[in-house]
């Protein structure tokens, strides 16, 4: 089973160096347009304020606390590890929105509202790829889903639903990203690949 998630992660990350690399060649650009102007133009204005609420729990910090409550429920040592590889989530993150030629959408397309501001963590960048709210859902998520599967605590139904409250969390927060303008629908495949990847090698040592 470890041997799997190593190697399942290491596929992943591959992909995601790959994938990196299309994206810095713009080989999606076009693609990446045409999905924004179609959610964009499918989606209400309506759900401007959700997108942008649901799109505020992905922010580093929440997403930080939800870290911490996990690890501290799970009461293990190995979860420095866990904190260790957030972190390096974050790493490459930025690396790639400083060293991979990818421009955000323009200003045109964007749709977020500030309706809650806190002091938050970030560093600014000209580029957009790849989005670390895409990357922290999938990261979390991946870990959440392990513990699930494995919990003794939880039939087989309660299990599908918690998986599927998962799913659809991430689909929202990776469709708010797009519809918002915040980021290109490759920016979020790129850091869903890397959250994967790291969620994977940290269900591996946890």
């Amino acid at each position: 089973m470890k041997k799997a998630l190593l190697l399942i992660s290491s596929i992943m990350f591959s992909f995601f160096i790959l994938f990196s690399y299309l994206v810095d060649k713009d080989i999606f650009k076009q693609f990446d347009f045409n999905t924004t102007v179609r959610l964009q133009d499918n989606i209400s204005r309506r759900f401007d304020e959700f997108f942008s609420i649901f799109s505020d729990i992905g922010n580093f910090e929440p997403m930080l606390i939800l870290l911490v409550v996990i690890l501290v429920l799970r009461r293990k040592l190995w979860g420095v590890i866990a904190f260790g590889l957030f972190g390096l989530f974050h790493i490459i993150e930025l690396y790639g929105k400083f060293f991979v030629d990818h421009l955000p959408p323009p200003q045109f397309m964007l749709r977020v509202k500030h309706l809650v501001e806190f002091p938050q963590f970030h560093v600014r960048s000209e580029f957009s790829y790849p989005s670390g709210h895409a990357g922290r859902a999938a990261f979390l998520t991946v870990l959440i889903g392990f513990f699930v599967i494995r919990s003794k605590k939880l039939n087989q139904v309660q299990k599908l639903i918690v998986i599927g409250i998962l799913v659809s969390y991430d689909i929202l927060m990776f469709t708010s990203r797009i519809y918002l303008g915040e980021h290109w629908v490759s920016d979020v495949i790129g850091g869903g690949l890397l959250g994967i990847a790291l969620g994977l090698l940290g269900t591996f040592v946890l």
